[in-house]
């Protein structure tokens, strides 16, 4: 079946080599990096991963307009966001447009991985 193909988007590079690590780790590929959602939404089109993870706050287009993009481009998108813990509202508002399930900031590991697997029906 051959490994899952991720792609990370926060403006954070350190978030992003975090994700990075700890889904490489658990058996997926990385196959891209976002920093804002032009660039997710850009990233989507041209990867055709099989998930996101999507930060909710970034510069340019933030990761609930990239979300319903990205949405609008494959309705079946599977697109994990990473919140922050004060950002209940914008949460709401991702979950409402779309999104398979979230993360919370600072994250742990476990966590990362099965909102992932969960996700792509893995879990």
């Amino acid at each position: 079946m051959g490994k899952k193909r991720v792609l990370v988007c926060d403006d954070a590079p350190v978030i992003r080599l975090m994700l990075k690590d700890i889904l490489q780790d658990s058996g997926y590929t990385v196959v891209g990096e976002a920093k804002n959602g032009i660039e997710a939404m850009q990233k989507f089109k041209e990867l055709k991963p099989d998930i996101v993870t999507m930060d909710i706050i970034m510069p340019e287009k933030d990761g609930i307009d990239a979300l319903v993009g990205i949405l609008r481009e494959d309705n079946e998108a599977k697109v994990v966001m990473v919140t922050a813990i004060d950002q209940r509202d914008s949460l709401m508002k991702a979950i409402r447009a779309g999104a398979t399930d979230y993360i919370v900031k600072p994250f742990e590991d476990e966590r990362v991985v099965l909102a992932v697997k969960k996700a792509l029906g893995e879990a």
